[in-house]
């Protein structure tokens, strides 16, 4: 308080003393007139007039002082039960450290006391960090989120002010931080964006429960499927939808994906003359929460695309195919003399024509082959076949080019007939590939082996080369149309990059299955397997025929 302030309320309260101790006298003095004691009004009179400025300078001064420092202390306390609160000194040193901060990030006081304030926030925030503390030096205050690293490892988001501590001369001195846990705020939040993004998708978006199918949700696009407008009336099943909307492929995906216990898996869907890709995702498996995430994907206007490619690739195959037939037999004619002797430089060059066109009428088959194996429309035309004899023709298909690199061919298991249910001239193909890319990939003189081995139900063939093998990083691939390997040199060696993955469709397509293992720098063995009696063949006794022939 100012020195006139204090003047102030001194005056006033002589004023007031004065005037108390004037009604005191005349009062006393009517009261105790005619009595000895006539000396008490006097001297009550005198303490009152004394006494009144003090007591009125300490009712204003002393309340007033205690009332502020019981609010602050007040306000301290609230903080603290409220709020996460730690202090830092100049060296971002923990000093001080609530049981909140305590019992959100799992710490004791003693692994906190003294230890850098980095060792709280994740890796994430340790930049944040850093710009905090450059604000505390310019004695400026900062507020954001913060995410803590709990003992056990988790995070813990917190909302965060950071005010600097100054001393009496303003220098820094420390900061003081006081953090709200908005940890449960934050992931609701992330659900909900999450959840307006499943809405807006232009995939078909499912939510099931995982104890009987019900559905409890379905996004913008799901719902204008059905036609409504609103959400699936409450104990509307898959099975409903399987009943009424003919969503049986997805009832039985979802059954099949419960039995076998998976946590994700794709299947193929037609609902209601639509075709869609879909995927079930297993959320919250074996618990109360559980749930299906199914996703449907209309591909209609992807088949339709694709179809018109097919279409017009088939168109310029077989178009193609007409004339180079023409060109090629032509070119055999003369090679075979049927014209007459050719100049030994003239018959190099048209043999030269005559390998090339040959390639080119393969590299037609096989797109030809690709285009039906995507349309669905690659035909088998089953009989009886001997493996061996198909083995030994296939031999002799690729005689030039075990020639040309001098290779050794070793067979096994051919000496005999091994009769089969097959589509001979597929097979065939099958066998004349895997020979071809074994040849191409030998090294000059290198040995190939073919083995043919039979059981009850089935046979396996193997192809083996001694060449440069498949790279680890590339095998996932063999099988894809078009795979492009390190070392394959498609460039030099030849092929559309199709081959493969017809055998495998026409292995696949016939009941059997086909594989391979490889070595880098060894080699590679192609295996395949296919049943002796195929799922297309007719009675029992097909096979009893078989068997006694064999």
């Amino acid at each position: 308080m100012s020195w006139n302030g204090k003047k102030r309320h001194s005056a006033t309260g002589f004023v007031a003393g004065s005037a108390l101790a004037g009604g005191w006298y005349a009062a006393t003095s009517a009261l105790l007139s005619g009595t000895p004691a006539q000396t008490v009004p006097v001297i009550g009179a005198i303490a009152i007039a004394s006494l009144v400025p003090l007591i009125a300078a300490n009712v204003r001064a002393t309340p007033a002082r205690a009332t502020v420092d019981d609010s602050v202390a007040q306000q301290l306390r609230v903080l603290k039960m409220h709020t996460m609160v730690n202090v830092v000194d100049t060296d971002n040193l923990l000093v001080e450290v609530n049981d909140l901060l305590l019992e959100a990030t799992g710490y004791t006081r003693k692994e906190l006391i003294g230890k850098p304030v980095a060792m709280l926030y994740s890796k994430d925030n340790r930049t944040t960090a850093t710009e905090i503390r450059d604000l505390l030096r310019q004695g400026k205050s900062w507020q954001g989120e913060t995410t803590l690293r709990n003992r056990d490892g988790s995070n813990c988001v917190t909302q965060t002010t950071v005010t600097p501590l100054l001393d009496a001369n303003g220098r820094w001195i420390g900061s003081i931080s006081a953090r709200t846990d908005i940890t449960s705020t934050t992931k609701l939040i992330a659900r909900r964006d999450t959840a307006m993004t499943l809405h807006e998708l232009r995939d078909d978006i499912w939510i099931v429960s995982e104890d009987n199918l019900e559905l409890r949700y379905m996004n913008l696009a799901a719902k204008a499927r059905f036609g409504w407008s609103t959400r699936p009336k409450n104990g509307q099943t898959v099975r409903d939808m399987a009943a009424e909307r003919g969503c049986e492929d997805v009832l039985d995906a979802c059954l099949r994906m419960m039995d076998i216990g998976d946590t994700y898996m794709t299947f193929s869907a037609t609902i209601s003359g639509t075709n869609f890709e879909g995927s079930i995702k297993w959320l919250n498996k074996g618990t109360v929460d559980g749930r299906l995430l199914i996703m449907l994907h209309d591909i209609t206007e992807r088949l339709e695309q694709e179809q018109l490619q097919a279409d017009f690739i088939s168109m310029v195959s077989h178009e193609l195919r007409s004339p180079l037939t023409s060109i090629k037999g032509s070119m055999g004619l003369l090679l075979s003399k049927a014209a007459g002797q050719l100049p030994p430089k003239a018959e190099g060059l048209l043999e030269i024509a005559h390998r090339n066109a040959d390639r080119l009428v393969l590299i037609i088959n096989d797109i030809l082959d690709m285009e039906k194996i995507s349309s669905g429309r690659l035909d088998f035309e089953l009989e009886t076949a001997d493996l061996s004899e198909l083995v030994a023709e296939s031999l002799r298909a690729n005689a030039t080019a075990h020639q040309r690199f001098g290779l050794q061919i070793k067979c096994h298991g051919v000496d005999t007939p091994t009769y089969i249910e097959t589509d001979a001239n597929r097979i065939i193909q099958v066998l004349t590939n895997l020979m071809s890319n074994a040849a191409k990939f030998s090294k000059p003189g290198g040995t190939v082996e073919i083995s043919v081995e039979k059981t009850p139900e089935n046979v396996c063939v193997s192809v083996r080369d001694e060449g440069m093998g498949i790279a680890p990083e590339d095998q996932h691939k063999i099988f894809q149309r078009f795979a492009d390997m390190a070392n394959s040199d498609r460039a030099t060696k030849g092929g559309t990059g199709l081959g493969l993955s017809i055998c495998k469709a026409i292995v696949e397509g016939l009941g059997g299955t086909i594989d391979f293992v490889s070595k880098e720098g060894r080699g590679t063995t192609f295996t395949f397997t296919l049943p002796v009696k195929t799922r297309h063949s007719g009675p029992e006794n097909d096979f009893e025929r078989l068997e006694n022939v064999g």
